[in-house]
């Protein structure tokens, strides 16, 4: 365990930190000289910080290039530590020591340094499904539209966007093909029906751990891990929570792919559907087992090999 344990509240233009073993609290500009001095006295502690929807990267960034232990961990995790431990007020000193606190009590596992290809490769891929989404909202639209102007502009902006997402689609294909690891990677799990070059490449980057954690890991950090809800003699239904929201979404997709063209997976779902389960339900349970044996694909550096008949 590092001898010290650091807290730190992100905010947009601002960090709050928090030393455990002084028990000093400060606050610092989120500038990237203020980062680095904060990094350099970070050497040989542990720093605690929540995902922040992107608003952590510049900090990520500054501990990397100072070689400093970093854990970014799940909100809902660290709001569950708060409330378990009696806080209830709720600010950003506040959370910068429970932050520390619960990096000294579960002493939660170091997130890896980010490697450049697969940042990038992040963004293009949360780019391509931002310009998707807008997309499939302009389609909608212009089903809707009646008036003339209207949809020529509809289908103006359609058009700009279907080119916008090839060319990013491009950029994509070239960042994983330069990087001999993604590629080899890519090219695995595309050897699996259901996934194609897009799936991979928001598998390559959501998904990094893929290939290097055990099956009940992968599918609880996927969201496809189904959890207990028993007391005394009641047993619940079990539900999947939690997780990385877009990695859950993109399994769904591929698993539904999946079970209409792999023949083990077909056989699965329509067993599931032939004892009453929900088609939703079964395509979850497709999907968590599609992770499986991708997770196992990445593993054994194996490719997928199809069941005869």
């Amino acid at each position: 365990m590092p001898q010290d344990v650091i807290g730190v509240d992100i905010a947009k233009d601002w960090i709050d930190v928090f030393f455990l073993s002084t028990g000093r609290a400060e606050r610092v500009q989120m500038r990237a000289a203020g980062l680095r001095a904060f990094a350099a006295r970070a050497r040989g502690a542990l720093v605690v910080f929540e995902a922040s929807g992107g608003y952590e990267r510049p900090l990520a960034e500054a501990l990397d290039a100072a070689g400093v232990v970093y854990a970014r961990v799940n909100p809902r995790q660290a709001r569950e530590f708060a409330r378990a431990t009696g806080r209830l007020a709720k600010t950003d000193r506040v959370d910068a020591r429970m932050l520390a606190e619960m990096g000294r009590a579960l002493a939660p596992r170091p997130t890896p340094p980010a490697d450049p290809d697969r940042v990038r490769l992040a963004a293009l891929v949360g780019r391509r499904d931002d310009l998707g989404a807008m997309l499939q909202a302009e389609v909608t639209r212009l089903h809707q539209a009646r008036d003339p102007s209207v949809r020529r502009d509809l289908q103006g902006m359609i058009a700009v966007l279907r080119r916008r997402i090839g060319k990013l689609e491009a950029e994509i294909a070239a960042v994983i093909g330069a990087d001999a690891a993604l590629s080899d990677r890519s090219r695995l799990l595309r050897t699996m029906p259901g996934i194609g070059p897009l799936l991979a490449a928001r598998l390559l980057a959501r998904l990094p751990e893929l290939g290097r954690l055990d099956r009940r890991a992968i599918a609880k950090l996927a969201g496809l891990a189904p959890h207990a809800c028993d007391s005394g003699r009641f047993r619940g239904r079990r539900r999947i929570w939690g997780g990385r929201a877009e990695v859950r979404r993109t399994l769904y997709l591929a698993g539904f792919i999946a079970s209409r063209y792999d023949p083990v997976l077909k056989a699965f779902r329509r067993k599931l559907q032939e004892a009453g389960k929900p088609v939703k339900l079964a395509i979850i349970a497709c999907a968590r087992k599609l992770l499986t044996i991708l997770n196992a694909m990445l593993r054994d550096q194996r490719e997928h090999q199809p069941v005869a008949g």
